[in-house]
Order: C-alpha cells, then sequence, then structure tokens
C-alpha cells in the first residue's frame, strides 16, 4: 500500500529518486503499528459493543439490495379522525430498526401522565444497559440520570443504553417490558405488529426482528400524540446531556429543514433501510406521515416531506364551532322580560375535509326546542347540534343559554312595585 503525502499524492511519487534508510523504515512501521493497535484497544475498552450496530446517521445507504424504489411502504393518517389520506402497501410487517422505541415513549408518556412515574423520577444504569451497542450515549454501569434526561436521550438521540435503562427501571427487565409493549400494540389493534425488543437493534442469530406496518405505526404515533411529553421530546432539535459535555442532535432533519414538525422518531439498520415517523402541525392541522424501507438516506425524509406537504396543500381542518359563540337560530323564552335568545357553542367542533368541500360535505342540524320557559341558568343545556361530513356524523356538540334569564315578575307584584 502506498503512502499519502499531506495534499493526498503518493509519496512514492514525490520521491521516485530518493532512498530512504532501512532503519528509519522500521520505525516509521513500528510507530504506526503501535498507533493503530492503541488506538482499537482503547475504542475496544471503551464500548465493545459499539460494533453491534451503525449508529442512524453513519450510513449512506443500506446495502441489502432487497430494497427497492424510494420506499418499501407509507402511511399518512390525520390523527384526530384517524383518516388515512395515502397509503402504500401500508399493511406489511416491516423491520421497523428504532422505531421500535415509539412504544417505549408512549408507555412511558402514558406512566407520566397518570402519575405512577414522574419526569424527576432518578434511573439507574445497569450493566446490561452499559453494554449497548449502536447509537447511545455512552452510560456506565451505576450512573444515574432522571427519566425526563433518559428519555431524551431515547427520542432525541435514539440511545439504545437509555432505552434499556428506562425499561428496566419501569418493567424490571427488558423482557417483562417487551410484554407490555406486545400488549399495548394489541389493545391499539396494530395487528401487523410485534415486539421482541426494546430498543429495535439488528437481531443476533436466531432471533427475531421488532416489525410493523406502516399502518400500525401511524396508529401508534396517533396514541402518542394523546401525550404532551411526547412532542416535547420529539421536537428537541439538540440537547445538553452529561451536564453539557455530550450534545443530543435529534436523529429526525425534518425538526431542522420541515415548517411545523415536531416529531416523532427515526430508524435504521441495513435490512430495514431507512424509517421515520414525521408528524407536522400547519394552520390547526396536523398529520402523520410515516416511510419505512427507504435505500438511502434522507430518501425517507424527502418522502415523508412531499407527503405532508401534499396533505396540507389538498386537506384542511374546517372549523364548525367556537365554543362561546352563539349560532344562527334563536329559541323562543316564555315567562320572561326576553323575548328570545341565541344558544352559544359549548365546545370546539372542526372537520377534516379536503380543500374547497366545506361548503357542500359539511351540514349542521339543530336539536332545538320550540321554546323555553324561564327562568334560565347560564350554560344551562338548551339542546344539541348534529354535524355531519359527507352524510356521517362526526360530531355532537351542545348548545347553552348565553345568561341567565330571570322569570317574569307577576300581575301583582308588579302593581305593588308601582306603589
Amino acid at each position: 500500500m502506498k503512502a499519502l503525502s499531506p495534499s493526498g499524492e503518493s509519496v512514492a511519487g514525490i520521491s521516485a529518486g530518493r532512498t530512504f534508510s532501512r532503519q528509519f523504515r522500521l520505525i516509521a512501521v513500528t510507530v504506526a503499528l503501535a498507533a493503530l493497535t492503541s488506538s482499537h484497544i482503547a475504542f475496544a475498552a471503551r464500548r465493545h459493543h459499539a460494533s453491534a450496530a451503525p449508529a442512524e446517521d453513519e450510513s449512506a445507504s443500506a446495502s441489502n439490495t432487497g430494497l427497492q424504489g424510494p420506499y418499501t411502504e407509507a402511511c399518512v393518517l390525520e390523527p384526530v379522525t384517524g383518516t388515512v389520506i395515502f397509503e402504500a402497501n401500508d399493511h406489511t410487517p416491516w423491520p421497523t430498526a428504532s422505531l421500535a422505541k415509539m412504544m417505549l415513549m408512549l408507555i412511558t408518556a402514558e406512566k407520566i401522565h397518570d402519575g405512577s412515574l414522574k419526569l424527576a423520577d432518578n434511573v439507574t444504569t445497569s450493566r446490561k444497559a452499559a453494554e449497548m451497542g449502536g447509537s447511545q450515549v455512552y452510560l456506565k454501569e451505576g450512573e444515574t440520570f432522571s427519566l425526563d434526561d433518559m428519555m431524551k436521550a431515547v427520542v432525541v438521540h435514539s440511545a439504545n443504553d437509555a432505552a434499556v435503562a428506562v425499561a428496566e427501571y419501569i418493567a424490571g427487565s427488558t423482557d417483562a417490558f417487551v410484554v407490555m409493549m406486545n400488549q399495548k400494540a394489541a389493545a391499539l389493534g396494530m395487528k401487523d405488529s410485534h415486539y421482541y425488543s426494546v430498543h429495535g437493534l439488528p437481531p443476533a442469530k436466531g432471533q427475531s426482528a421488532d416489525v410493523a406496518s406502516a399502518y400500525d405505526q401511524a396508529i401508534l404515533a396517533r396514541e402518542m400524540l394523546k401525550y404532551p411529553d411526547v412532542i416535547r421530546w420529539s421536537s428537541i432539535d439538540t440537547a445538553p446531556f452529561r451536564a453539557g459535555t455530550f450534545e443530543l442532535r435529534n436523529t429526525n432533519h425534518l425538526v431542522r429543514t420541515y415548517p411545523g414538525c415536531d416529531g416523532l422518531k427515526t430508524g435504521f439498520y441495513d435490512k430495514a433501510g431507512f424509517n421515520v415517523a414525521a408528524t407536522a402541525k400547519r394552520a390547526g392541522l396536523r398529520l402523520v406521515a410515516v416511510v419505512l424501507g427507504s435505500q438511502h438516506k434522507l430518501t425517507n425524509f424527502k418522502e415523508a416531506s412531499e407527503m405532508l406537504s401534499q396533505g396540507f396543500l389538498n386537506y384542511e381542518m374546517h372549523s364548525v364551532a367556537k365554543k362561546g359563540m352563539p349560532i344562527a337560530q334563536s329559541v323562543a323564552v316564555t315567562d320572561a322580560e326576553t323575548d328570545s335568545i341565541k344558544p352559544v357553542w359549548g365546545g370546539d367542533a372542526s372537520v377534516f375535509v379536503k380543500r374547497g368541500d366545506a361548503n357542500n360535505a359539511i351540514k349542521v342540524n339543530y336539536n332545538l326546542p320550540p321554546s323555553i320557559e324561564a327562568p334560565v341558568k347560564a350554560g344551562q343545556q338548551i339542546g344539541a347540534a348534529n354535524v355531519t361530513a359527507g352524510g356521517k356524523s362526526v360530531a355532537t356538540i351542545a348548545l347553552l343559554a348565553p345568561s341567565a334569564i330571570a322569570k317574569k315578575a307577576s300581575l301583582t307584584k308588579r302593581l305593588l312595585g308601582i306603589f
């Protein structure tokens, strides 16, 4: 092998007429070998499992020749109604890689929400967690961080060591947590999914890969969006870790490049390709795009961003009702100084429709009595409105009295009031 000069040219070519002493060459070779050996031993000592899988941002393309086209499967979903607006082979189980951590995110967020976990809880690193490879924050056995910091490492940096530490803290072991993951998947109706790990690393020989379909991942994302902590974690671009000595950088490039994107998760290993579950919100409309099995790095982000953009271009969340605003109809009031009132909406209501279809697709049917008798309390329910889209009922909203209405005084009391 030819040695290279700092400029990249061959030393042999530069110094064709020059000769070196055997002693000098021997010293140079000995020093080079010693440096290589020392570097290798130091790296291996630091993390002897680090070669288990590449970090998500380390490979420009997946070498698996079975991957073809920009992606293997995809799905775009509106999470409020669960409407799928785009699908491509989206019910086929596929290796999810680190998208498996989405279920860890959901279970953790649920338990924080119900109070059984707290963000300030201290999570201690086990030996098993410290030995994890792939994407990691290089946790040491016995090292302790808050649950919030561990989850930032899991979500932002896709840290496998932090994922194991959190799973063990919650369930006692990763095996017990995997049982919880599959139980939750079944409860959500994720029929194309099965979990074997808490992190999504490539399976060892004799083991099975974590799998899910694009549709299942969209359903999972829909559930995750119910919990504010999920978006708080997944929208982070960069964050300090270990007192600022390590920087977490989001593996989801779309939080930096796509306006409105605030989550959710990426995943990669060779056979899985590049996967992403992305969500963005614009003008009151949120969409989720899942792209699985892209062969080249950044292709998954490009496809997901195009799918989201097409969704925002062609659909809208059309506002039908605003809490506290009056409706168009009036209701007569008997035995009161006021002849009629206009009920107000008891809540907000929006309908997901194609742009331009709102006037034809959305209908509001008021269910109101011809009259009501005083006295009436402020906020008293007077009736209800049924909102339909395309002939299907999408919401029922209470209609309330905007203010109190007193009963009209009797004739005797009015006459007595004169004197």
